[in-house]
């Protein structure tokens, strides 16, 4: 026989399981009766309050530091777990670029698509061409662009090299970078090497929540240097963020 404390875990991974389904039709729902209206913009504004209320049914707090971006920019952060794009979304409507790969998970992949999120394959040439147009016309209606240019996740004590793939569209249309930083309490939110997401999304359901640390910090002018040394700025920046995050997150 379960436990009492197995029994109220397998209660919340349930209910919490319940609630995400009925908020991912409710999204669907509202995405097909606003049809040919669910221009981008639109769509970001659902993202944000899907995000909110996903991270809010998880008993994830989300605490944000620094000037929230609003307009068109490129956002440039960290990459720690598949909460990433919901916590930053969260915050500011944007539009988020992912791996293409997202896109087959259960509940989320089709709903993201819905909801504006660009699917990039590594490698594929096409898929590239497709998501920098789909950004440059992200940008041109005034919305920021959720890149996270490590292109894999880290448990957070370490930042890769960032491609500089978007950080030439950036320069190239004119707008700044914001460097984003993003830590998790506790640890265990992180989602790294061969991790599938569904047992880790049913852990996170089953357990007391937890909470995410977001900081935005001064924009970069993007177009004072060319896109590799932008890239190594914007990752330089993130490292300097990264010291309010971390030292919150390991005091909670």
């Amino acid at each position: 026989m379960r436990s009492p404390a197995a029994r109220s875990r397998a209660w919340r991974a349930a209910s919490r399981v319940a609630g995400t389904l009925g908020l991912a039709g409710a999204t669907a729902l509202r995405l097909r009766r606003l049809g040919a209206e669910a221009d981008p913009a639109r769509r970001a504004l659902l993202l944000r309050d899907g995000a909110r209320a996903v991270l809010d049914l998880h008993g994830l707090d989300v605490s944000i530091e620094g000037p929230v971006p609003a307009g068109p920019a490129l956002l440039a952060a960290n990459h720690v777990s598949w909460l990433d794009p919901l916590v930053v979304a969260s915050s500011t409507p944007c539009i988020p670029v992912s791996k293409a790969d997202v896109s087959s998970w259960p509940v989320v992949g089709g709903l993201a698509r819905d909801l504006g999120v660009l699917f990039h394959a590594r490698g594929d040439v096409p898929s590239g061409a497709r998501v920098m147009r789909a950004a440059e016309s992200a940008l041109r209606l005034g919305l920021p662009v959720l890149n996270f240019p490590e292109g894999t996740t880290t448990d957070g004590r370490a930042v890769g090299a960032f491609r500089r793939a978007l950080f030439g569209l950036a320069r190239r249309a004119g707008v700044p970078v914001v460097p984003v930083a993003l830590a998790y309490f506790p640890p265990e939110l992180a989602w790294t090497g061969d991790q599938t997401f569904l047992p880790h999304w049913l852990r996170l359901a089953a357990g007391p929540g937890g909470r995410a640390f977001l900081r935005f910090g001064p924009p970069l002018a993007a177009g004072a240097q060319d896109a590799e040394a932008l890239a190594r700025a914007a990752r330089a920046r993130v490292l300097d963020l990264l010291g309010g995050p971390r030292a919150a997150a390991v005091g909670s």
